[in-house]
């Protein structure tokens, strides 16, 4: 854990010197003898945050928390299967505007759009899991590997990395669906396809922000006094240079699970997604609305559209609030108690 600089003379309301540094080293104290739960990352976070970091990382959490929750309780919550285009006999008709029946409307296709938007939350999330962390296991254990052993890998890695990290990752990623399942295909084999094509496009992000940290850290004394009493390589690698080389993966991981949101609303879109009779898709959806826009018929891509919307500001905000938190020189200070006005 590291203890944070203390702040400078005056700028604590008038706890100076050995004070100031008594008090920060108290509240370090009292973190590190709290509960095993309160230590959790999201929960230590929660109790470090105040004002504006805090509202950002609340609204953050409870984004993702209906985005995860929606996801698992799909089936309860849709009116009608994904697919649907009747119930009990009774065709839904299409480009129905928000009634009770449909609250919000049904598509060109006649299926309802709640049920879609709804379901739409398992596919984007299954593929989030399995593409950010596929690439994230890979992409850590190559730069791992790559910083440390150095020489004539660690070139030819770096070149791979660089080679993948040139292409445009959209059309990478509709190039390995393509490869993969051919554009289209069934719900899980579209989710994997999907998820394979970004964690190519993710690895190299990974790869190079740990080969990086492990490159730096290797020369620190602590490592070279592991070699020199005979560590094994493979718990220099664990135990220093992977606990000391993650600090920044946090902030990785949920900007890498916003773009795979954005990744796979863009395959759907362009038509290399999933097909509409497996698994519903965001993505797709909004691709058969465009028609609709110029014929004033707004519901078919407004909630879909907003459904991207909040994921990826979810995710984004639980990333970037975790991160400055985890920055001394970002984190906003509690006021202390006793302080001068």
């Amino acid at each position: 854990m590291t203890i944070p600089n203390p702040a400078p003379p005056g700028a604590d309301g008038g706890l100076q010197g050995d004070e100031s540094v008594a008090v920060q080293a108290g509240a370090v104290a009292a973190t590190a003898h709290a509960p095993w739960y309160l230590r959790l990352p999201i929960v230590s976070h929660l109790r470090r945050s105040v004002g504006l970091q805090r509202g950002m990382l609340i609204a953050g959490l409870v984004l993702v928390a209906g985005l995860l929750l929606t996801a698992l309780l799909a089936p309860l919550i849709a009116p009608y299967p994904f697919a649907a285009t009747s119930a009990d006999g009774t065709a839904f008709g299409t480009q129905q505007p928000p009634s009770a029946a449909h609250p919000l409307g049904t598509t060109v296709a006649g299926y309802d759009v709640l049920s879609r938007v709804v379901f739409g939350t398992r596919t984007a999330v299954a593929v989030m899991a399995c593409a950010v962390v596929a690439s994230l296991f890979l992409g850590v254990l190559l730069g791992l590997i790559s910083g440390y052993v150095g020489g004539w890998l660690d070139r030819i890695l770096v070149m791979l990395a660089d080679a993948i990290y040139a292409f445009p990752s959209l059309l990478l990623a509709i190039v390995m669906s393509i490869v993969i399942s051919g554009g289209q295909s069934s719900a899980w084999g579209g989710i994997l396809a999907a998820a394979l094509s970004i964690t190519v496009v993710f690895v190299p992000q990974y790869f190079r922000v740990i080969r990086a940290e492990v490159v730096r850290l290797k020369a620190e004394p602590f490592v070279e006094a592991a070699k020199v009493i005979g560590t094994p390589h493979r718990r220099v690698m664990g135990t220093h240079l992977l606990r000391n080389a993650t600090r920044t993966l946090p902030l990785i991981f949920t900007l890498n699970s916003s773009e795979a949101i954005l990744t796979l609303a863009a395959l759907g879109f362009l038509g290399f997604g999933i097909e509409p009779t497996s698994a519903a898709e965001w993505g797709y959806d909004l691709n058969r609305a465009m028609a609709d826009a110029t014929s004033g018929i707004w519901w078919t891509g407004l909630f879909p559209g907003l459904a991207i919307v909040a994921a990826v500001l979810g995710v984004t905000l639980v990333g970037e609030s975790v991160n400055d938190l985890d920055d001394p020189r970002l984190r906003s200070r509690r006021r202390r108690k006793g302080a001068r006005r």
